[in-house]
């Protein structure tokens, strides 16, 4: 049995390769390719393209990358054509990926979105999409499920894989020893994990760590980058920038850091479970252009960017979608991390009420529910093929 996957953001890839040693301990003689990443790879994927090299986000950011992801579409249907998977598997990503779920549908293969897009958060009109295009939605988030059956659309909650992924993640002991032990106070900066992210938002994450300096000046800054190429560029933004500031930075320590960190300052994504998991008091920034701005502000439908924030209907992370006014906005995040850094009761009640969410929400064995999904609705397709083989 042959599944093809089709992965276009970091976080998707790690999910994603999660997913296939799943698969694979259930059915070892299972082949899998597609689209994906290093991780993916990494995990007995044979990629086709290395599509998490191309996440970008926003329409001034795609319009370049239009005709590299048209090729790319057109190269699925030749593949699905001449290869003829047994199932193809979207992870996200659904500017893209709604237009491979169409060529996989068009060529009468099954397919699944797992984790599928936030629809409920903006252009919810794309639940025609869904329908049209997908047989089978795998849900991480609890109350998508409900959603999609007011659309008359079934969907299955799997839970978020996120959480299995931190469960399982062990911690560099020695790492955050000598962390842990330092007489300052830590705080951790998260700049994304897409180029144009950093280039938006460690700018300003460098001006609330001036702020906070100013106000604690032995306060020390750790910087968890993606890439090391991301580390680079954040090297390059913040001596650009001027001035001193107590910062070290890694690449891979993303889970140490925080661990270690009285708090975080955050650009939106996924990451954010992490902050649950660890119940970690974070502030969370993303800025966005105002032509971007304008052009999806009528398509939204929440009044949070943060997952955390989504599942419980307040405001647990304090979160600014930055367009118009930087300066005033990293002055407020300044003003959060100071009274976390200078109020011990502030900060722990903060702690507290996120801990009280994760201990409701969080539940691991996302990926080995997916993965049982999955090959419950395949089974039949294969007995079928294996009866056929045999007659």
């Amino acid at each position: 049995m042959h599944i093809f996957f089709s992965v276009g953001e970091p976080s998707g890839d790690q999910h994603a390769a999660h997913l296939i040693h799943a698969l694979k301990r259930r059915r070892p003689d299972l082949d899998f390719s597609g689209f994906g990443g290093p991780q993916m790879s990494a995990a007995g994927c044979r990629l086709d393209c290395e599509l998490t090299n191309l996440a970008v986000m926003g329409i001034f950011q795609v319009l370049p990358l239009l005709w590299t992801f048209y090729k790319l579409v057109c190269q699925a249907e030749r593949l699905f054509r001449e290869t003829r998977p047994d199932a193809v598997v979207l992870v996200d990503f659904p500017g893209f990926n709604w237009w491979i779920a169409r060529k996989a549908k068009a060529a009468g293969i099954p397919v699944f979105y797992y984790l599928p897009p936030q629809l409920w958060a903006w252009a919810s009109w794309r639940v025609r999409r869904m329908r049209k295009f997908v047989d089978h939605i795998l849900c991480g988030l609890p109350f998508e499920p409900e959603w999609y059956a007011q659309r008359d659309l079934v969907a299955e909650y799997v839970g978020h894989p996120f959480f299995d992924e931190a469960a399982e993640y062990k911690l560099d002991e020695s790492f955050c020893e000598e962390w842990s032990t330092s007489d300052r106070p830590i705080v951790a900066i998260l700049p994304g994990s897409r180029n144009h992210e950093i280039d938006s938002n460690f700018p300003l994450q460098i001006r609330v760590m001036e702020r906070v300096a100013a106000k604690f000046p032995h306060v020390q800054f750790l910087v968890a980058c993606y890439k090391d190429r991301h580390l680079e560029r954040c090297r390059q933004l913040l001596k650009s920038h001027g001035g001193s500031l107590n910062v070290e930075m890694f690449v891979g320590r993303t889970p140490e850091i925080v661990e270690v960190a009285s708090c975080c300052v955050m650009v939106s994504g996924s990451v954010s479970l992490e902050m649950l998991a660890r119940a970690k008091p974070a502030i969370v920034v993303y800025r966005i252009g105002p032509f971007t701005y304008a052009a999806f502000k009528p398509l939204v439908r929440v009044t949070s960017i943060t997952l955390p924030n989504l599942i419980a209907r307040q405001k647990l992370l304090p979160e600014w979608c930055v367009v118009f006014r930087p300066e005033r906005d990293a002055r407020a995040m300044a003003a959060v991390i100071e009274e976390w850094l200078g109020n011990p009761i502030s900060l722990a009640r903060a702690t507290r009420e996120l801990s009280k969410l994760r201990d409701e929400i969080v539940k691991v064995g996302a990926t080995a529910r997916t993965a049982d999904r999955i090959l419950a609705h395949l089974s039949p397709l294969d007995s079928a093929r294996s009866f056929a083989r045999a007659a």
